[in-house]
């Protein structure tokens, strides 16, 4: 078994989304719970075919080079703003040219979710709305 670099793994992906190839990628870390998580879930992502609108998954690169993929909650004046479904405070703004890849589908309890079923416009119309509820909300999601 090799291991790599993340920053170096993503690096790679990106550059094959640059060549119009879907790529999946298993989920880390926890800002996108409780849609996904930690290592359980995985997404496939590629280069934005389409204009960007609020409730889609993307993936970026922040100004410190480290790469994010959270939601779009707002678009102004050209400029995106983005969170993690676990997540209570907005980050931006992130510029268009920071933004390299769309989430077209997900691998969620080992089952394929994509735009239109339940769980996506949940979390991508619904969820997006209640940011102020959330750190609630998730407390009382286990009980």
């Amino acid at each position: 078994m090799r291991t790599i670099d993340t920053r170096t793994y993503i690096d790679m992906l990106r550059g094959l989304t640059e060549e119009g190839k879907e790529v999946t990628l298993i989920v880390a870390g926890s800002s996108m719970s409780p849609f996904l998580i930690h290592h359980r879930d995985s997404i496939c992502f590629r280069k934005p075919d389409r204009e960007l609108r609020r409730g889609d998954m993307v993936f970026y690169q922040r100004a410190d080079g480290q790469y994010v993929m959270h939601r779009i909650c707002r678009i102004r004046q050209g400029d995106y703003y983005l969170i993690g479904d676990a997540q209570t405070e907005i980050e931006g703004p992130i510029k268009r040219n920071q933004i390299f890849a769309l989430v077209t589908q997900v691998k969620r309890k080992g089952k394929w979710i994509r735009p239109g079923d339940f769980w996506w416009f949940f979390f991508a119309q619904i969820w997006i709305r209640v940011i102020p509820l959330r750190r609630f909300i998730i407390r009382m999601y286990p009980k």
